[in-house]
């Protein structure tokens, strides 16, 4: 876990530089708030505003993400509101906070946009329960939440707006559907349905902290669709809880307060938190429980009991997680994985036909951006299957095929990069022999995507370049029958 951190791949350091970014842009917020005279509620406020403002917003453009910036204040100041008019009334509050939740969920549905949206509105209530907000303070905390968010705007995008010298990254929408069948709809069932059990039973562990527990259970859904997803998530969770537990005994008890010591390991933290989300979620929840110790020593309430607390509330809401994905409109790993792959081998197909239009002279033709898609959802295949290429998961025949896919699949990718790559020469020229390639490539996905088995080719080298990739992409694929066929007896994937 600690190598694949610090060897994961890192194109044109946007990991570092989105970290870097965090940390400067949260330390604005704080300074800002400082400065207008604001409390230490305030300031807590605020600074979890702009690092949610930096994290959240995951538009493809730099316009779109000014826009949901701006939006932000316009969804989280009404929940602020509520959460701080229901503190005292633990019905209406309870049932606000879980009304937060399915709607932040369904959110999704809209984007990236929606999805940004969502975690404000349920971050801005969860925040109102950690700092105990009051109505009387909701003129300093709006204040506090507005400028936080501006300030985090001028560093994004005007002090550090890196995303206007990179290509906008390409998200694939999620699977379609309509009512129950759309995969938000039944999340939003699922989570609201383990928020519940989360809040009952975490409030029976402790009618102070009770919300770590809904906490633990809405992110645990973040970024999940199906019910193996959501369980891997769950485990990483608690895991990296635990260990940021352990860190903090070392590091924000001794603290408790002390301002310096204080201000350096929540700058760390948040470095943390942004530089290994991407690669890890276990260390991203290490770095986030650590950031909670310090900011609880901050506000003269952290002991070992509280972290001993925290650790039995993430766990209470991992639980409701799972039994939400596992009893509640159940979304099954074999229904997102197939769905996915599909999507990567018919994106293989257009890879290819757009470059061989290239090669065939048709100045038009750009394969750079579908290239950039296929990754997108090959990302995306690796989260879905990340279920069966568990080192838990029992299954060792499921896991050596689920393994088998994923590398076949790089195969292919790997094919078609080298293949971009020869398009894009200018003095490459069009070969007769790649119409007959490309046409086979076509047959060899349809086939795959009907569930029908491909015959292996046993052809020459090529000494073509386009023609080489090509040939390499044809083996890939018909190599992907075997272990994408899924017969009653033995799925690659479980329902």
């Amino acid at each position: 876990m600690l190598k694949r951190v610090f060897t994961a791949p890192d194109p044109g350091r946007t990991r570092l530089r989105f970290a870097a970014r965090a940390v400067l842009g949260i330390g604005l917020a704080v300074v800002v708030c400082g400065l207008a005279g604001h409390s230490l509620t305030g300031v807590v406020t605020g600074g979890l505003a702009a690092l949610l403002a930096l994290f959240t917003v995951t538009d493809a453009t730099v316009r779109a993400q000014a826009v949901t910036t701006a939006l932000l204040p316009v969804v989280g100041l009404p929940v602020l509101a509520a959460a701080a008019v229901l503190q005292d009334q633990p019905v209406a509050r309870d049932l606000t906070f879980l009304a937060v939740v399915g709607l932040g969920v369904y959110s999704r549905r809209w984007g990236p946009r929606g999805h940004s949206l969502g975690v404000f509105a349920f971050m801005t209530y969860f925040v109102a329960q950690f700092l105990r907000t009051r109505p009387e303070q909701l003129p300093e905390l709006y204040a506090s939440v507005v400028l936080s968010v501006l300030a985090a705007a001028v560093t994004r995008f005007g002090l550090w707006c890196y995303e206007r010298r990179l290509p906008p990254p390409v998200t694939p929408a999620p699977p379609a559907g309509t009512g129950l069948a759309r995969v938000t709809t039944r999340q939003a069932v699922q989570a609201t349905a383990g928020a519940g059990f989360a809040l009952v039973v975490g409030q029976l562990v402790s009618g102070e902290r009770w919300y770590w527990a809904v906490g633990a259970t809405w992110w645990v859904f973040v970024n999940t669709t199906s019910r193996g997803e959501t369980l891997v998530r769950g485990f990483r969770r608690v895991l990296g809880t635990v260990i940021g537990i352990g860190l903090a005994l070392f590091v924000a008890v001794p603290a408790h307060g002390q301002v310096p010591v204080t201000v350096l390991v929540v700058a760390v933290s948040v470095f943390g938190i942004f530089y290994t989300a991407a690669v890890s979620y276990t260390w991203m929840m290490l770095w986030v429980t650590l950031l909670a110790a310090m900011l609880y020593g901050l506000l003269g309430v952290l002991s070992p009991g509280l972290l001993a607390l925290r650790a039995v509330e993430t766990g209470v809401g991992a639980l409701g997680a799972v039994l939400a994905v596992a009893l509640v409109l159940p979304v099954t790993t074999h229904r997102v994985t197939d769905g996915w792959i599909q999507r990567a081998l018919r994106c293989v197909h257009a890879c290819t036909a757009e470059a061989a239009a290239r090669l065939a002279g048709a100045v038009d033709a750009d394969p750079a951006p579908m290239v950039a898609e296929l990754e997108q959802l090959l990302a995306r295949v690796r989260l879905a299957v990340a279920p069966l290429v568990h080192p838990l998961n029992p299954m060792r025949a499921r896991k050596r095929r689920a393994r088998q896919v994923l590398a076949l699949l790089d195969d292919c990718a790997r094919e078609i990069r080298g293949l971009v790559a020869v398009a894009a020469d200018p003095e490459a020229s069009h070969d007769a022999r790649l119409a007959a390639a490309c046409w086979r490539v076509e047959a060899a996905v349809e086939a795959l995507t009907g569930g029908r088995d491909i015959a292996v080719r046993t052809t020459a080298v090529a000494s073509e370049p386009a023609l080489a990739h090509l040939h390499g992409l044809e083996r890939a694929l018909a190599e992907l029958a075997a272990p994408l066929r899924t017969p009653s007896r033995s799925p690659l994937v479980g329902a």
